[in-house]
């Protein structure tokens, strides 16, 4: 059995994320841990905890298969240095909110050079960012989100990936959440089993399949290697349906949260249903 779910929201509380996820059919699901489009939030309270965790524990969520996501103004890759420490003291405080929760993954993008500093150079302060982060929290794990190659935005290849992961001293508390609609954008092909087996096969290579903590399940509304960020509904966009009966039936997606971030939420339980449908001609 796969873990399918969706970015749900968490308006009124956090600890409404659960219910919003049982109501939809989901067994996993992703969140935000306060309103992302602001940098600071009040600190999580007991009383929020515990109902977040009642509510988990009542709809039948493991944290194993909850992944949330950090605010999108954090930039750990930022040219300018003021920026960059607001960033990096705003992803530790939500790595500590992930704790607080008690879960135990973190999804967060990588980072961005805005086209001021060379992407090695970017690419090592994201790294450093992480060992900062990691260095000042407990055990939430950092989980490095593939990107479609848009604009200035770092880690759209398995090699500037394995170059961030290369870089974090504990390895242990790092790991990649592949995004299928980024992956198509960035000219990773995926629109039938072979396709799926070889993009699967050279993330193995590069960066290695157990770093693999969580995917998003999107297709893509423009054409392989667009380097554009447009999510589409299962099975209505250029990867299709063959190719996600190939994620859903590939070794790589079992036990880790499989979370729809499609723009027609209103169909989110049938596109749940499509994607459990499509692994019953899995192996054993």
């Amino acid at each position: 059995m796969r873990h399918i779910g969706a970015h749900v929201s968490i308006a009124g509380g956090v600890e409404n994320a659960p219910l919003r996820a049982e109501k939809i059919g989901a067994t996993a699901f992703a969140m935000f841990t306060k309103n992302q489009r602001q940098w600071k939030a009040p600190a999580l309270t007991e009383e929020t905890v515990r109902a977040f965790a009642n509510n988990c524990k009542t709809c039948g969520f493991d944290p194993l298969y909850i992944l949330p996501h950090d605010s999108y103004l954090i930039n750990l890759g930022s040219p300018n240095i003021e920026k960059l420490n607001r960033s990096r003291l705003a992803f530790i405080d939500e790595m500590k909110r992930t704790e607080a929760l008690g879960l135990i993954n973190l999804n967060f993008h990588p980072g961005s050079h805005l086209r001021e500093i060379p992407e090695e150079q970017c690419l090592e302060t994201i790294a450093e960012s992480i060992n900062q982060a990691l260095k000042a929290t407990a055990k939430a794990k950092a989980v490095l989100e593939n990107t479609a190659g848009q604009g200035s935005n770092l880690g759209h290849s398995f090699e500037q990936l394995a170059f961030i992961i290369e870089r974090v001293d504990n390895k242990e508390r790092i790991g990649v959440c592949l995004d299928t609609c980024h992956l198509f954008a960035a000219g990773y092909d995926l629109r039938d089993k072979t396709a799926v087996a070889d993009t699967f096969s050279l993330f193995d290579a590069s960066i290695g399949i157990d770093y693999l903590k969580g995917m998003h399940l999107n297709d893509a509304k423009l054409e392989l290697n667009s380097r554009r960020d447009r999510h589409e509904s299962i099975g209505k966009g250029k990867i299709g349906i063959a190719g996600f009966e190939a994620v859903m039936q590939h070794p790589a997606t079992r036990n880790i949260p499989l979370i729809l971030e499609t723009p027609q939420p209103e169909i989110w339980p049938e596109e749940i249903a499509l994607l459990s449908s499509l692994e019953k001609h899995d192996a054993p």
